[in-house]
């Protein structure tokens, strides 16, 4: 009995070991900016099994372990979906190529410097359809512009109280050192808001969510960005819910979009 007991313990304990998702903090090359860019990577089971991958981009003042710090269980739900998560130090950057400072590229980096490393190092599925991008606030910001331009690299995005619009805030979170002053460069900030890459898309180009909380002072931009898909006739999920612009929220919504791409991955397997 005590001998069944063992071998039970140990082929519990067993697959417990081969299912631990693989968590390592990381610095990726960039070129176009001369520096290292450090990155943390959630690789599920044990770091061999080619897996998708979701890009999770953090808000202004956020690094790369402000995901791992807001959802600790990220490493859980990598082995239960099978899904790899890649966190990279976006600065306040905005995640643009910025027009007034060069030492800012991350536009280039995320969608061409890091995607290249990630698919080159790891076992990922090296296809947009393998490939989706979310973030929060700034993130979610960003993972609007660089899905929206980059269809090619990425199959689904999404963005939970993003800054999708940032126009109406001119004044704030260093936007301004990334672009210039928005009353002497209007056409850039125009140019520069993920709102206006809307008509880049075609219906089907890109699986979208989107969710805000009613209480988030970027509600009305989602809305608005949510009403300008309904008009281009682009599908996509919009979720709105109780909720201020704050990890308690992110935690809970993120939850929601992870499903949203897993179904998404799912799909393009069965394709």
């Amino acid at each position: 009995m005590k001998a069944k007991i063992f071998f039970l313990s140990l082929v519990a304990f067993c697959a417990l070991t081969v299912q631990a998702a693989v968590v390592d903090t990381i610095n990726v090359r960039s070129e176009a900016m001369n520096k290292n860019v450090q990155t943390v990577i959630i690789l599920p089971g044990n770091g061999k099994t080619t897996s998708p991958v979701i890009y999770l981009l953090h808000g202004y003042g956020g690094n790369a372990k402000t995901w791992i710090g807001i959802k600790p269980n990220l490493p859980e739900i990598a082995d239960r979906y099978g899904i790899a998560f890649v966190c990279p130090d976006g600065k306040n950057s905005w995640y643009w190529d910025s027009p007034v400072d060069p030492s800012y590229r991350y536009e280039t980096f995320v969608s061409k410097e890091l995607i290249d490393y990630i698919d080159a190092n790891y076992p990922t599925v090296k296809d947009r359809k393998g490939r989706a991008i979310t973030g929060l606030s700034m993130g979610g910001h960003g993972a609007m512009w660089l899905s929206l331009r980059h269809k090619d690299i990425f199959g689904a995005a999404g963005s939970t109280s993003g800054e999708v619009d940032i126009r109406p805030f001119p004044n704030n979170w260093n936007m301004s050192e990334r672009l210039g002053k928005e009353s002497e460069n209007q056409e850039i900030w125009d140019n520069h808001t993920a709102i206006n890459q809307i008509d880049r898309l075609n219906n089907g180009d890109l699986a979208l969510i989107i969710d805000c909380g009613y209480s988030d002072f970027f509600f009305e931009v989602n809305n608005d960005f949510h009403k300008k898909l309904l008009k281009y006739k682009i599908d996509h999920d919009f979720i709105v819910r109780p909720g201020a612009h704050n990890g308690e929220y992110w935690r809970n919504s993120i939850d929601y979009q992870i499903l949203f791409f897993k179904n998404f991955f799912e799909k393009g397997n069965r394709k």
